[in-house]
């Protein structure tokens, strides 16, 4: 109830903070926003032209299958990623990075991820407006189930918001945890099914790959973004109550360590 009524409370003050944050990536560029645009429609230019062109890369084995699906399926597991990396890399910096704001009493700290995670969504929802005009494009339809999407990223926000406290929290204390965020994420780019299906690994393996954060998500949104498929209610189900769990523990702890913030830094 804390966590809900305090983003409730100062929702004008994340809404701002959001949009400054925003453009303040951009400000003092000529094209300014219209990065946040060109940015991802270059890139999946990109993927197109090296996975369907050179690469030919195909994401099974059936012969009917065109290139160009499988830069939409890897660009999928990219937005997905990505989303993550940008939450969790600045997550240990959200209050050494802002002293100023830890000195002042009034100030509410936990509304701080909440900021991270609404410009990391905005450049997310970007990325995801030039996959489903590249869908449109490649394969002159779209999925009805894209409806869906919203269910599916509910639960995997939700845990993102969990590890955006706890790491802000840790981050104060253990500094080295800068450095370990970025490595796992990398990490996790390889070890996600984002480059590959999950089908193509051993079935002891696939449960292991299970309890990667990011392979339920990755594939219940491909199912709903491409292939016109629902999602599995049931996986989802076990995904939203660790996620529940996952922040609730995640805001304890931030509210539990933040009396300190202000004698370490």
């Amino acid at each position: 109830m804390g966590m809900i009524k305090s983003a409730i409370t100062n929702h004008q003050i994340i809404i701002q903070m959001i949009k400054r944050e925003i453009l303040s990536r951009y400000r003092g560029s000529v094209l300014g926003l219209l990065w946040s645009f060109f940015t991802p429609l270059l890139m999946l230019g990109v993927y197109t032209f090296f996975f369907s062109t050179v690469f030919k890369a195909r994401w099974s084995e059936i012969e009917t299958e065109s290139y160009s699906s499988y830069t939409l399926i890897l660009f999928v597991g990219l937005i997905i990623h990505t989303l993550f990396a940008e939450c969790i890399n600045r997550a240990p910096l959200l209050i050494t990075g802002n002293v100023n704001f830890v000195k002042k009493v009034v100030f509410p700290l936990e509304v701080l991820p909440w900021i991270t995670m609404g410009s990391a969504l905005f450049h997310a929802g970007i990325s995801l407006v030039v996959l489903l005009l590249g869908q449109l494009l490649l394969c002159g339809h779209l999925a009805w189930t894209i409806l869906l999407f919203p269910v599916i990223l509910a639960p995997y926000l939700l845990m993102l918001m969990g590890f955006l406290w706890f790491l802000a929290s840790m981050g104060v204390y253990l500094r080295d945890i800068t450095q370990t965020t970025g490595l796992i994420t990398s990490v996790l780019l390889f070890i996600s099914p984002v480059f590959y299906s999950l089908e193509m690994l051993p079935a002891k393996m696939r449960m292991l790959a299970m309890l990667n954060p990011l392979t339920v998500i990755i594939i219940e949104s491909r199912k709903v973004l491409l292939f016109s498929e629902m999602p599995n209610w049931n996986a989802l189900k076990v995904y939203s109550v660790c996620s529940i769990v996952i922040v609730w523990m995640g805001f304890i702890v931030f509210q539990k360590t933040r009396k300190g913030f202000a004698d370490v830094l």
